[in-house]
């Protein structure tokens, strides 16, 4: 990347599905952070995005700052990290049924800026970009071929995080960075991702993020046949499923109690409802890593990131258990100590812990997007004038 490109600040913005993280990246190197933060959000994605810019409009040079979006759904026409003009907020608005839980928030961030601050360029990098290129068998789903035509595949997500993670792999050990790699974001959210030759092979999320691992509160993978049962035996709408395998599943429904795996961890010893969550997190994680391993016809190297992957030294070795077919032996020391390579040394199969940074992430993609060959401040305020002159050419 020309270095003339990070010569303005960004701010990003990473809205989820009941947080808002924000970054403020000041001119030079795009991990520089002037100031960050995170806001809980209600129901009322218009009034969360209201807090945020309260929150941070005093610490914004808006006349120079340009605005980077998490976007977590981009759906078939989105594939990569683009200007957020009328027609990518229509094709956002027209995706909201595919993600409910994320994209109405992420919009409202988007119109919040533009209302607040109409200079600033504002781009929208997503999650599913990372997974564009996998395989076609990869993105197929065993239901009738007219769907696909209507954009139903699998997409996969975590997109930032993988591309976060794989560069710094790239840094760490570039050799290691071309092979057989699977990535583990478990926080949350979670999911896998396989990596061949730095080209995403599979994930284990699908069509929406929903799929895959046992999460906080989503299932994960479910019989679909489950589904039909509730809604012919409870009468159970479609907003009631959706809320039943994406806010009452997962760990808070298998234990009762919570969807933190931390609290889990703590209350193991004496629920037994607890137990069996952390166990099946493990057990899911584990079994798809297997799955993941099919895909590369092999691994060479695990990296466990997300909150839960960076933090919690007894589920990385509950989730390794049983991998030693796959090369995977941990040292159990340097796992409790949470070292960067946590495998012993004769491991056939490399297990790091990279803590992940999708904000950093987002503002070089929005760097990248706006300025490609590298630019002054000044041009992005003579973009900014441009910008002004076409909002009052509509207004």
């Amino acid at each position: 990347m020309n270095s003339g490109a990070t010569h303005f600040p960004v701010l990003t913005l990473n809205g989820g599905s009941s947080t808002v993280k924000y970054a403020y990246f000041a001119p030079g190197e795009s991990k520089q952070r002037s100031f960050s933060g995170q806001i809980d959000t209600s129901k009322n994605n218009a009034e969360s995005a209201g807090a945020v810019l309260q929150k941070i409009a005093a610490q914004v040079d808006w006349k120079t700052a340009a605005v980077g979006h998490r976007i977590v759904h981009g759906g078939p026409n989105l594939l990569q990290p683009c200007r957020v003009t009328p027609e990518v907020v229509a094709e956002l608005r027209r995706l909201i049924p595919v993600d409910p839980d994320h994209l109405p928030g992420e919009i409202a961030l988007i119109d919040a800026i533009t209302q607040h601050a109409s200079s600033a360029p504002q781009v929208v990098c997503f999650d599913t970009a990372f997974h564009a290129d996998m395989p076609r068998v990869a993105k197929m789903l065993p239901i009738p071929r007219r769907y696909e035509a209507a954009g139903i595949r699998r997409y996969g997500f975590h997109g930032l995080s993988y591309t976060f993670l794989m560069q710094e792999l790239q840094r760490l050990d570039p050799a290691a960075a071309v092979g057989k790699v699977i990535l583990a974001h478990l926080g949350s959210g979670a999911s896998l991702a396989a990596v061949k030759d730095d080209q995403c092979r599979d994930t284990t999320m699908s069509f929406t993020p929903t799929a895959g691992l046992v999460m906080a509160a989503r299932t994960g993978d479910l019989d679909p046949g489950v589904l039909i049962h509730l809604m012919r035996t409870e009468n159970l709408s479609a907003d009631q499923l959706n809320d039943l395998v994406n806010h009452q599943s997962g760990l808070l429904g298998v234990s009762e109690t919570s969807g933190d795996m931390r609290q889990l961890q703590k209350s193991a010893m004496s629920d037994p409802r607890a137990a069996d969550a952390v166990e099946l997190f493990c057990y899911a994680a584990r079994k798809q890593i297997a799955a993941m391993a099919a895909a590369l016809d092999g691994v060479q190297t695990l990296v466990f990131s997300g909150g839960i992957g960076e933090n919690s030294p007894s589920v990385r070795a509950a989730v390794c258990h049983h991998l030693g077919f796959l090369g995977v032996h941990l040292d159990d020391r340097a796992n409790a100590a949470g070292h960067p390579i946590i495998s012993r040394a004769d491991s056939g199969c490399a297990v790091r812990v990279i803590k992940t940074d999708e904000e950093s992430i987002i503002a070089d993609q929005t760097r990248r997007v706006l300025y490609p060959n590298g630019s002054t401040q000044d041009k992005l305020k003579e973009n900014n004038m441009a910008t002004d002159k076409k909002s009052d050419a509509h207004r």
